[in-house]
C-alpha cells in the first residue's frame, strides 16, 4: 500500500530515532494513516574531514532534505531545530514543534571526572564554536579537539582515546538511551545551550493544508512559543555555524524570558544578557535581546568573525 505521507530525514541513528517518533505519533493520533521514511544525505553528512565552520554555515544538514520537500518527493521533513538556518526558504515553513527534550549539554570523560576535575591542558572534543568558546572561556588551559561523526562515532574516539572528555547535546543522548555515558550535565551558567537545542522541527510546504492538518496532533504550544522566540533571536543575529552564539529560553506563567551570548573563537570576549515578556510577544522579546547583544559589543565580534 502507497504511504499516505512520505517523512524526509536524514540517516544517523538519531536522526532515524527521532523521525520514528514523528512516524509512531502520526500514526498513533491518525489509525490507518501510513507513513513511510525517506533517508536522504545532507551534504553535513557527507563532510566529516572538515570543520563545520569551514564547511559553511546553517544549513549543512537540512538543504538537500528542504529540496525534496519543495519538490514533492516528501510530504514533510523531520530536523534537529538547532541545524536549521534563520531563514526558511520560500514556499516551505515550520509546522507544530513538539515537546522539547533537555536542552542542556552534557560532559562524558574517559576518566570520569566533571569539567571543573580535568586535567590541566586536558583534550576536550566538539564540533560547536559555541561549546569550544564558552570552554576556553572556563578553561583557557583545555585543548579543543575537532570533532565530528554521529553520535556513535563521537563516543567510539573517546572509548579510543583520542581525547580526554567530548561534549554533547544531552537531548541526543536521552533519546538514544545513553545517560549511563554522561559525567555532567552543564549548568547553563557555565554552557549556554544552541538555539532550539533539544527541540525537533517538522517542516512542511505552506500549500499543503492537509499535512498541516494532520501533522498539527504533534504541537507543544509552550515549547513552539520559546523555539521562536529563541529563533527570532538567531535571525535577527544573524547566526550560523561560524559564529559562536548561544541562547536558551523558558516559559513560565505565561512570561517568556531568554539569556543569550556572542563570543570570539578564543572565549577571551564573552557579551550576555537576558530579556523577558510575556509569552505572546516571545519574537519581539528575542529581538530586543539580540539588539541588547549588538548594543553592547556583540556587532564588533560579529564583524569580525565575519570579514576575519
Amino acid at each position: 500500500m502507497a504511504a499516505d505521507l512520505k517523512i524526509g530525514t536524514r540517516g544517523s541513528k538519531l536522526a532515524l530515532w527521532q523521525a520514528n517518533w514523528v512516524k509512531a505519533g502520526l500514526e498513533k493520533g491518525h489509525p490507518g494513516l501510513a507513513v513511510e521514511l525517506v533517508t536522504i544525505k545532507t551534504k553535513g553528512d557527507k563532510i566529516l574531514d572538515v570543520p563545520l565552520a569551514k564547511v559553511g554555515g546553517k544549513g549543512l544538514f537540512v538543504k538537500e532534505i528542504e529540496k525534496a520537500l519543495l519538490d514533492g518527493r516528501i510530504d514533510l521533513a523531520v530536523h534537529s531545530m538547532k541545524d536549521m538556518p534563520g531563514d526558511i526558504p520560500p514556499g516551505l515553513c515550520i509546522g507544530p514543534v513538539p515537546k522539547r527534550e533537555l536542552p542542556l549539554d552534557v560532559l562524558i570523560s574517559a576518566g570520569g571526572d566533571n569539567l571543573a576535575d580535568l586535567k590541566q591542558g586536558a583534550s576536550i572534543g566538539t564540533s560547536s564554536l559555541r561549546r569550544s568558546a564558552q570552554l576556553k572561556h572556563l578553561r583557557p588551559d583545555l585543548q579543543i579537539a575537532g570533532l565530528r561523526g554521529n553520535l556513535d562515532t563521537r563516543l567510539r574516539k573517546l572509548d579510543e582515546g583520542q581525547m580526554d572528555a567530548i561534549v554533547l547535546a544531552a537531548a541526543g543522548i536521552h533519546r538514544l538511551g545513553l545517560e549511563d555515558r554522561v559525567t555532567e550535565y552543564l549548568d547553563p551558567d557555565d554552557m549556554l545551550p544552541a538555539v532550539a537545542q533539544g527541540a525537533l522541527c517538522i517542516e512542511i510546504r505552506e500549500s499543503d493544508p492537509e499535512t498541516d492538518r494532520l501533522v498539527s496532533i504533534l504541537n507543544h504550544p509552550d515549547t513552539r512559543t520559546v523555539v521562536l522566540g529563541e529563533r527570532a533571536f538567531l535571525r535577527r543575529l544573524e547566526g550560523s555555524c561560524q559564529i559562536p552564539v548561544a541562547g536558551h529560553g523558558t516559559l513560565e506563567n505565561g512570561n517568556f524570558s531568554i539569556r543569550g551570548l556572542v563570543a570570539n573563537l578564543e572565549g577571551t570576549q564573552v557579551i550576555q544578557a537576558t530579556a523577558s515578556g510575556a509569552g505572546q510577544r516571545a519574537r519581539e522579546v528575542g529581538i530586543e535581546l539580540a539588539e541588547e547583544l549588538l548594543a553592547n559589543g556583540a556587532d564588533r565580534i560579529l564583524k569580525e568573525l565575519t570579514t576575519g
